[in-house]
């Protein structure tokens, strides 16, 4: 409690921060050197300079146009020094040209390209746009492919920028070019544009409103989401703990808590009750717990990530122990909330708390030097950007990060929602998925400001420098057997990422990598079709395997990998007891209100 009242000061002392104050010299001034109550008030230098740029930031989608000029300048420059290297991208351009007029020699699109799939594509003169534009694509590829002197990350800026120019560039994206968008017109006789120009005003006035574009498409939480039974055991500042009732006899005799990540609601592991993660375990006798974070606003502006630590793992952790009366615990997170666990089982660890049975990171990661292409937005001009921004509101809103994930997959995400948006006049059909997309969350200013810093920018944890208590933690020091879950297709922690694991902590650790990307890829229930996964055990100072080593040894299973890890769960549990009470009134846990509780439905 003295925990929940310490951040209730914070958030007393953030409100009288920002409340106007008189100022209170201690020493009277003289008579004639009154201030003068017409004179303008002084602005300070760094409030001036972080208006600017927080006024600056939806100009740009939150982006540094400053780090990318610098990046494009490094390259320009060192291209325009190379001539040797014009010559050869000038020779390849020619060749290209005329490999466009010769359709014995074209390039077929990658079977990953969704772009070009319909069958109008194989058609003149539409197959020669989509020739046109593939071979457009490989030549910028090569002319943004590592040059001699160019910074690294500048390199990867510039090739990631062209990408977008060409992605927008592409001939799917025009009415003019798209066959099956001139098929859907002949067919139509135009309504398509018309349901299209309804759509486009529809989205303006969501982005008027400040709401996501998309909506929840008939899905409500608590009424065909998120309603695995249970009650809140526990409401702190930052979140709710959910216990869920048992569907079995027995359990075993060590709970699960899961901790999943703060970006987005936590019922991404309790969807539809045919593919949900809790509704899963529960019925394979387990007694789970889950955090609910709540969705912040400017109140929590000064809000740490030791906080959620403390107010969220740990407080958890103190809550299931004393409800199931357990003395150890299954521990599972989910990104952001995987390296929200390390830091707190490496904590545990340090100072002698042993209550962790296990260890499950859901494709999180713990070191962040190759953290994907979202690097590119974690340079320190850009999160100097970021910071000011949310020095100004108080946190960062969910559409200000959308953008950024958005655009690692443009073609996906952006450009084929245009296509059948507005050219074709069609919604998206609605599933469990996309409406907990758009159900998104706030994250505290300064927050999410040591998240970018000490993780994506300095590599803090995987270093040993970051801080828990004044003391530095290590993931070495995680001393309970380990299941990591990657997946082949994730823009937000690359498998090879989250690999890493095995390179920071010599413990018993099963990695498995499955099919599917950041999302779809955990949420892969029993029966899932065309779902695979390879799974790889190594004991604890065992032999380390390079990643592609790994990837060739470890078996290769069809379906789902939730079977495996339930197995893998029993094997390090006890046997099976009687079910322990929901809540637990007498040891300080009453009942709060009925599942999903309060902080999911914060908009």
């Amino acid at each position: 409690m003295s925990e929940v009242l310490n951040l209730a000061q914070k958030r007393a002392l953030v409100a009288d921060a920002e409340a106007p104050s008189e100022p209170s010299p201690t020493v009277a001034p003289a008579p004639d050197a009154s201030p003068d109550p017409a004179a303008p008030e002084k602005i300070p230098e760094d409030h001036l300079d972080r208006l600017l740029h927080a006024r600056e930031a939806p100009l740009t989608s939150s982006l540094s146009y400053i780090s990318l000029l610098l990046a494009y300048l490094d390259w320009a420059l060192h291209l325009a020094n190379s001539p040797g290297r014009r010559v050869t991208l000038a020779q390849d351009a020619a060749h290209k040209w005329l490999q466009l007029f010769t359709p014995s020699k074209w390039d077929a699109p990658s079977p990953d390209d969704r772009r070009f799939s319909n069958n109008g594509w194989n058609q003149l003169p539409f197959n020669f746009y989509a020739q046109a534009a593939v071979l457009g694509e490989e030549w910028w590829r090569e002319a943004t492919a590592a040059l001699p002197g160019v910074a690294k990350q500048h390199s990867d800026i510039v090739a990631f920028a062209a990408r977008q120019v060409l992605d927008l560039l592409s001939p799917s994206n025009s009415p003019l070019t798209n066959p099956e968008v001139i098929k859907a017109t002949a067919e139509q006789l135009g309504w398509n544009f018309i349901r299209g120009g309804r759509n486009l005003i529809e989205d303006l006035r969501r982005i008027a409103e400040h709401k996501p574009l998309g909506d929840m498409n008939g899905f409500e939480v608590g009424k065909n989401l998120a309603v695995t039974p249970g009650k809140v055991v526990l409401r702190t500042e930052l979140m709710e703990l959910i216990q869920y009732a048992p569907t079995t006899g027995s359990v075993r005799p060590e709970p699960i808590l899961i901790v999943p990540a703060w970006i987005m609601k936590y019922y991404i592991l309790d969807l539809s009750p045919n593919n949900s993660f809790v509704r899963y375990l529960v019925a394979q006798g387990f007694t789970v717990f889950c955090i609910s974070w709540c969705n912040p606003g400017p109140e929590l502006r000064d809000v740490s990530l030791d906080d959620y630590r403390r107010l969220g793992v740990m407080a958890a952790l103190d809550a299931v122990a004393a409800i199931c009366e357990a003395k150890k615990i299954h521990a599972v997170g989910y990104c952001l909330g995987g390296t929200l666990l390390s830091i707190a089982a490496a904590a545990m660890a340090r100072d002698g708390d042993k209550r962790l049975a296990t260890v499950t990171l859901l494709a999180a990661q713990t070191d962040f030097t190759e953290a994907g292409e979202l690097q590119l937005f974690t340079d320190d001009s850009q999160l100097a950007l970021l910071d000011d921004v949310m020095w100004q509101q108080g946190f960062l809103d969910s559409t200000q990060m959308a953008g950024a994930f958005q655009i690692l997959r443009s073609n996906e995400l952006i450009w084929s929602r245009l296509i059948k948006t507005y050219l074709l006049g069609e919604h998206e059909k609605p599933f469990d998925l996309l409406a907990w997309n758009a159900d998104a969350t706030r994250m505290p200013s300064r927050m999410h400001s040591e998240y970018l810093h000490s993780m994506f920018l300095h590599n803090d944890l995987a270093e040993g420098h970051y801080k828990v208590g004044g003391e530095p933690v290590a993931v070495s020091e995680i001393d309970v057997p380990i299941f990591a879950v990657a997946t082949e297709t994730d823009h937000v922690a690359p498998w090879r990422s989250v690999y890493k694991i095995n390179l920071l902590n010599q413990g018993d650790i099963t990695f498995v990598l499955t099919s599917g990307g950041h999302n779809a890829g955990i949420v892969s229930e029993p029966g899932h079709p065309n779902r695979r996964f390879r799974m790889g055990h190594r004991p604890a100072h065992g032999r380390y395997l390079s990643r592609d080593e790994w990837k060739a040894a470890a078996t290769q299973h069809e379906g789902s990998w939730w079977p495996n890890f339930a197995e893998w769960l029993a094997d390090h549990s006890g046997h099976p007891v009687a079910p322990p009470s929901l809540a637990a009134p007498a040891r300080g846990y009453p009942p709060v209100c009925d599942a999903p509780g309060t902080y999911v439905r914060e908009t």
